[in-house]
């Protein structure tokens, strides 16, 4: 479960240069109200920001930048997974983003798209588009499921039933595939050069007596030059093996670094600890003129003696402290200056191992060339054994045709699987699996609103809905405040689902200004109902601006106001 606890953020939009920060996870509902224009809908753009780097309503990255300040836009966000506790810093001018795990920065060593994708498939298992469904509804840049084309509806449902990994092999298929094809080229290829090998064989019989020494002296020069070639791969392969001597005499000390490191950081905290207790026993010398457990008076002498020796002590650990922490600058840049080394030692291995195959290469071809000129020395002398060398380029032939036969196959076998990974195969099949469940859900969410119809999704989205007397409707045919009811129930029913499979599942749920449309007041007590009647750990946030109607029924309360033209909760 994505456990929200906490938002923060400053220079974001109408906010100034101070930190605004909402607490998550205290209340099981909250009203935010506040004017308009006061702020209340920055939280939604703050959000998605934070974990997704773009807003949640319809602005541009640079209009998110306070205008009066011009720069440090900072949005925090902390939350857990399980065991886990993350925050996301995300910032513009300086423009930065970090992911925090247990109060360590995970590694940025990647580009800022594969940090994001680090973020989005690995810890949240959540993008964009499905996160604007189940976790947040808004009324004015919200789109609803059922105003979504239908390739944006599948990738929702994919994304709520874990079954995007099909649209993942299908596309590893299709690497396959593509695999597939380039080896039959190849084998292609070598069966031509097989069929060209025996041609030449057959001529090498009739011709080889004339133009046996000029192919030999053309062959021995091949031959040299593919030596020198060793030969300077060689070189380059002793100087690369003489470098990683050397590297690992550095990666060597790496295991003593981090333990130096451990070891001061628990030192340091060690004198931390110190210089608290110092303070707090100068703190109680500097406010007390009587022992708080005898009661007796300590004379001025004794406390100014005291409070002398702990300023002394004071200022013993304080410069030690700052001793330590140059110390642990030092380590850690010679950690860093490892890790750089480790990095060029893997580099070095990785380049010998191409050398060592090129090197390969060469002596591969020196030995067929060799093998040539034996054969072109020998066939003069006999003619049966270069007819042996026809057998076996003919075998060739037949080697490469079986491969070719056996690509064939795997392309058929490739061909089966792609049609089970499309979109009308397996993914299909799930789909109509859980259509019934989703369905009920619906129905059911849409009778907690008393809005008593039939709604039915099929398999390639579209909705067949029916009233009690069987009459047919489209979700279009509808009052726009029946419209809100049926996407409230898709939006409690994307969370049902999401929890149900264990994809997704959160305790956060924002709803921007359902109650200030067509929700009447009818409904709106309907739906209140549901917000309540919502099971686990669940924080409903409501954006509104009848907050004079609603004040009463929540059991939070969060006001923005513009004060010197800067948003603030008041």
């Amino acid at each position: 479960m994505i456990y929200f606890k906490t938002i923060r953020w400053k220079n974001f939009l109408s906010t100034g240069n101070v930190f605004t920060e909402v607490k998550l996870d205290k209340a099981k509902s909250t009203l935010i109200i506040g004017d308009n224009g006061a702020g209340k809908s920055t939280i939604l753009d703050a959000l998605t920001f934070g974990l997704f780097g773009k807003p949640f309503r319809n602005v541009n990255k640079s209009q998110l930048v306070n205008s009066v300040n011009g720069g440090g836009t900072v949005v925090e966000i902390d939350f857990s997974i399980g065991s886990k506790n993350y925050t996301i810093k995300r910032g513009i001018k300086k423009n930065f983003f970090e992911i925090w795990l247990d109060d360590s920065m995970m590694n940025q060593d990647a580009s800022v798209r594969d940090y994001q994708e680090l973020l989005e498939k690995n810890i949240l298992k959540l993008n964009y588009k499905s996160f604007t469904q189940i976790v947040i509804l808004g009324s004015s840049s919200f789109v609803p499921f059922m105003q979504l084309k239908t390739a944006d509806r599948r990738a929702i449902i994919e994304d709520l039933l874990d079954i995007e990994i099909f649209s993942v092999m299908n596309q590893l298929l299709k690497q396959r595939v593509s695999e597939n094809k380039d080896d039959m080229g190849t084998v292609d290829i070598a069966l031509g050069l097989a069929k060209g090998e025996v041609e030449n064989l057959e001529y090498l019989v009739e011709q080889l007596k004339e133009n046996k020494s000029a192919q030999i002296k053309r062959n021995k020069k091949d031959i040299e030059k593919h030596e020198e070639t060793i030969k300077k791969y060689k070189e380059t392969i002793d100087t690369l093996l003489g470098k990683n001597k050397t590297l690992n005499e550095s990666i060597s000390d790496e295991k003593k670094v981090k333990g130096e490191i451990d070891s001061l950081l628990d030192y340091q905290k060690g004198i931390e600890t110190n210089i608290t207790k110092c303070n707090e026993e100068m703190d109680f010398y500097e406010k007390n003129s009587h022992c708080d457990t005898c009661e007796q008076e300590i004379p001025e002498e004794h406390r100014e003696t005291m409070k002398s020796k702990f300023h002394g002590k004071m200022h013993e650990l304080s410069s030690g402290l700052i001793s330590l922490g140059f110390k642990l600058k030092k380590e850690k840049e010679r950690l860093d200056e490892i890790e750089e080394v480790v990095k060029e030692y893997d580099n070095n291995l990785s380049e010998q191992i191409k050398i060592n195959a090129s090197i390969t290469a060469c002596q591969e071809y020196i030995k067929k060339v060799s093998k040539q000129n034996e054969e072109i020395v020998q066939v003069t002398e006999d003619i049966d054994k270069t007819k042996s060398n026809l057998n076996t380029a003919q075998e060739d032939i037949r080697i490469y045709t079986t491969e070719k036969e056996e690509l064939s196959k795997q392309k058929y076998l490739y061909e089966i699987a792609g049609n089970l990974l499309k979109d009308g195969g397996i993914k299909a099949k799930i789909i109509k699996q859980y259509l019934p469940i989703i369905n009920k859900y619906i129905n059911a969410h849409l009778g907690k609103m008393d809005f008593y119809v039939s709604f039915e999704l099929d398999e390639g989205f579209a909705e067949t809905i029916k009233s009690r007397h069987r009459d047919e409707f489209t979700y279009d045919s509808f009052s726009e405040g029946e419209k809100m009811r049926i996407d409230l129930a898709l939006l409690f029913t994307w969370r049902a689902v999401a929890k149900l499979k264990n994809s997704v599942n959160t305790n956060l749920l924002i709803l921007d200004e359902v109650f200030d449309s067509s929700l009447d007041t009818a409904g709106t007590d309907e739906f209140l109902k549901i917000l309540y009647d919502l099971t686990g750990n669940v924080n409903v946030f409501v954006i509104s601006h009848k907050g004079e109607i609603l004040y009463d029924k929540f059991k939070s309360h969060m006001k923005f106001e513009k004060h010197k033209n800067f948003s603030r909760i008041v």
